[in-house]
């Protein structure tokens, strides 16, 4: 099996900053898309950020500019750095992963537990 592990969140100000880490691990051939959702209190969860085992990201319009992700294949590790944090960015954020599985022809897709992230004064 395959899990992911999420670290990182917590109680910040606004126009703090945090970074969270995503560690993907057990039996994993290959991980393809790798991706950063929240769920804000009483939403649905949506996509933050993702990016591609090469490396190119992308963002939702709301955090454009101040959230950037990055990730090292060698570890299966991915990061959301996020600066200028508002309020509005109050959410449990959730990693998720597109993973080929050793000896598994197809890939499989898991999620992080998510990690809490408030920003307040």
């Amino acid at each position: 099996q395959v899990q992911l592990v999420e670290s990182g969140g917590g109680l910040v100000q606004p126009g703090g900053s945090l970074r969270l880490t995503c560690a993907a691990s057990g039996s994993i051939f290959s991980i393809n898309d790798m991706d950063w959702y929240h769920q804000p209190p009483g939403k649905q969860r949506e996509l933050v950020a993702a990016i591609t085992s090469g490396g190119i990201a992308n963002y939702a319009d709301s955090v454009k500019g101040r959230f950037t992700i990055s990730r090292d294949n060698a570890k299966n590790t991915v990061y959301l750095e996020m600066n200028s944090l508002k309020p509005e960015d109050t959410a449990v954020y959730y990693c998720h992963a597109i993973v080929r599985r050793l000896g598994a022809p197809v890939t499989y897709s898991y999620w992080g537990q998510g990690t809490q992230v408030t920003v307040s004064s």
